[in-house]
């Protein structure tokens, strides 16, 4: 389980504060298929938003923290049904380059384009 500094936890509180839940827990609770789930959504967003249908705070707290530990993710914050965890992407995502394709088009062809 990764820790945070307070300083990086209140950047990531005020970064999340914008996003949507991209995983929901339904009642059921934290099943492996859910725990797969948010793997993906880690792989793509280093900052996971999840909201948990359940009542009960102490489940809440208990699906945190194996969440947290199962994944190795921070957990960021937890507000009510809201949880938000974080964990740095394993491999940056950059754009590739364009590239050219051809020759460069010609004054004629431009003005055609028109």
């Amino acid at each position: 389980m990764l820790n945070l500094t307070i300083p990086q936890r209140l950047a990531f509180k005020s970064r999340a504060h914008a996003l949507k839940p991209v995983v929901m827990i339904g009642n059921a609770g934290l099943s492996p298929a859910v725990l797969d789930e948010i793997e993906r959504s880690l792989k793509s967003h280093d900052l996971l938003k999840i909201k948990v249908m359940s009542d009960d705070r102490e489940a809440r707290v208990a699906m945190l923290q194996e969440i947290c530990t199962v994944l190795n993710a921070a957990e960021v914050q937890h507000i009510g049904k809201m949880l938000v965890i974080y964990r740095p992407l394993e491999t940056p995502i950059t754009k590739a380059p364009k590239r050219r394709k051809g020759k460069p088009l010609t004054k004629k062809q431009l003005a055609s384009k028109r």
